[in-house]
């Protein structure tokens, strides 16, 4: 047998094609098998990394919801002072052009010390009030919302920088 005979040199490339077809399945399942242990360490990574953001979104809420609950406490308890007397508020009130003096006092009317002021009732002290409370509860959860997203723009910066 010669080597340039036709069965040896299609036997030859037979087996060159075997191998090299054996070696390039071989090595694309490997390359397959280290794909998927890189695509599960950062799947376990961004489970990690998504754990932490929810603890730090539910630390949040937590402390938007004690900051709630402490206001609603100084709410009613200021609804209370209110209906009680024990708190009274008063507007400024203006003062007709011509002020007469009263003879018992012996200051100018734009010297006293205490401006003619008006007191509400009560009920319309409250209303007024809850305006306030509700813009007050409105930026609590504004400002919680920002610390949130500063807390986890921080955490996922840190990350990309590792």
């Amino acid at each position: 047998m010669s080597i340039f005979n036709p069965w040896v040199i299609l036997a030859f490339i037979l087996a060159m094609i075997t191998s090299f077809s054996g070696g390039y399945l071989k090595g694309g399942q490997d390359e397959f098998a280290k794909q998927q242990m890189e695509i599960a360490r950062l799947n376990n990574e961004a489970r990690q990394t998504e754990q932490a953001l929810v603890t730090a979104v539910q630390k949040q809420a937590t402390e938007l919801v004690k900051a709630n609950n402490n206001a609603k406490l100084v709410i009613q308890k200021r609804n209370s002072d209110i209906d009680s007397g024990a708190l009274r508020l008063r507007i400024p009130v203006k003062t007709p052009s011509c002020p007469t003096l009263s003879t018992t006092s012996d200051a100018p009317v734009a010297e006293r010390p205490d401006p003619p002021t008006a007191e509400l009732q009560p009920e319309t002290a409250r209303d007024i009030l809850a305006i306030a409370d509700e813009a007050d509860l409105t930026a609590r959860k504004l400002n919680a919302c920002i610390a949130t997203y500063n807390q986890v723009r921080e955490m996922i910066n840190q990350k990309e920088t590792k």
